[in-house]
């Protein structure tokens, strides 16, 4: 007797079921090839997903490098001024000039996030429009 092998796939072991049935009008590789296009559509979204995360980390970090080198610079630069009023000019501008920074990275930020979570959706929105007219056509047999 022939040993089966132990690696079988799901979509293997699914395919062999189904032929093994002998249902009468069951297109089993139709049916395959609809979950293979799942499958693939989740892997695509999922990478789609991470890319988006791997970019959305860079910025940051380079945000982050600009923000300390920034700061570095200032702390450099810094000599005690003469004066209170001096001191206060400087550190509301400084103050101001980290606000509107931090205000400006945070529209960046949330623009990736939605870049990246809208290329995903529209991934799997696709593919779900993609099956409904797949099982009409089968209905239409």
């Amino acid at each position: 007797m022939a040993k089966q092998p132990d690696s079988d796939s799901f979509m293997d072991m699914f395919g062999r079921f189904g032929r093994d049935l002998k249902l009468p009008n069951v297109d089993v590789e139709a049916i395959l090839s609809h979950h293979r296009k799942n499958l693939e559509a989740l892997e695509k979204s999922a990478r789609a997903s991470a890319a988006g995360a791997q970019s959305l980390m860079s910025r940051q970090r380079e945000m982050l490098q600009d923000t300390l080198r920034e700061i570095t610079d200032m702390a450099q630069s810094y000599r005690a001024p003469g004066n209170p009023q001096e001191l206060m000019t400087k550190q509301t501008e400084f103050a101001r000039k980290s606000f509107e920074t931090a205000l400006k990275n945070a529209g960046e930020v949330a623009e990736l996030v939605k870049t990246s979570g809208t290329e995903s959706v529209e991934i799997l929105r696709d593919r779900i429009k993609e099956a409904m007219a797949e099982i009409r056509a089968g209905y239409e047999k």
